[in-house]
Order: structure tokens, then sequence, then C-alpha cells
């Protein structure tokens, strides 16, 4: 039962019903390639450098709950650089992370409850504590969007 509902934690961090406010999903919506590239904000990330940062976050929790060892992110791993900044590739970027986070959701809700308190993935912390992290995750950085949406793009 609480493997279902952090699924749907994680699930309205993305897709909205969220209790905060926007989702990801919301906050995406209208952004376009140029939007997505844009540096409104001297020293914090582009919009697109946030989704491949949340992208790659949620795909490191989908590894570890499909049995890989966790692995730290650092450098390019944490943070993916944007190479190309075509339409294209932006809409590459969206369907990335929402395949990776539904496939999340999908592989959280099939988690025995009696899991979450083991170990993640030989981690010093729990199943629990990670997919609760994924979620705080995703919306400390759905706040970041925000805050550049409406900062004159």
């Amino acid at each position: 039962m609480e493997s279902k509902r952090i699924a749907s934690q994680l699930r309205r961090s993305y897709d909205g019903q969220a209790w905060h406010g926007p989702a990801l999903t919301e906050l995406l919506n209208g952004v376009n390639a140029e939007m997505a590239a844009a540096r409104p904000l001297a020293g914090a990330h582009s919009i697109w450098e946030l989704v491949n940062h949340i992208e790659a976050w949620a795909a490191m929790a989908l590894a570890i709950v499909e049995g890989q060892p966790y692995d730290r992110l650092t450098g390019d791993r944490d943070w993916p650089p944007v190479q190309v900044t075509t339409p294209e590739a932006w809409q590459a970027a969206l369907a990335r992370l929402e395949s990776t986070i539904r496939r999340l959701v999908a592989a959280v809700r099939t988690l025995e409850d009696a899991k979450l308190d083991e170990f993640a993935g030989g981690a010093e912390f729990t199943y629990y504590f990670l997919l609760h992290g994924v979620v705080q995750h995703n919306l400390y950085h759905a706040g970041q969007i925000a805050v550049l949406r409406k900062a004159d793009l």
C-alpha cells in the first residue's frame, strides 16, 4: 500500500494534481526550445538543463528499483549538458523525461512495501528515502522552472 502511495506522489509531481501547485508537465507546457535553452537569470541553470537533471536522477532511481547498484551521479551524469538546442532535441528531452518518470512510477507501484525499508542498491539509504527524495527533487526543481518561466522568457 505504501509503495502505491509513493508512486502516486511521483506521478503527481510530474503529471499534476499535486497539493503544492503546478507539477512539471504543467510548468513545461508551452515551453519551446528557445525558452528552454535561455538563461534569464545569471548563474542559474536553464529549464533544459533542469529537465535533463531531473530525468538523470529519475533514471538512477529507476535503475536501482530494477535491481542495479547505486552509482552516485557526478559531473555530466548529474547535470547532462545540452548539446543541441533544436526544437527536435527539446522534444526528445521532454519525451525522455516522460518515459523515465512513467517507468519509475510503474516500477514503484509493484514494489513490495517491505522493500522500502531495505538499503537501495547498496547505498546507505533506503528505498523509502530514495523514492521520497525523487519526489522532493522533482518539486524543488519544478519551483526553479516556475521562477525561470516568470523571468521574462
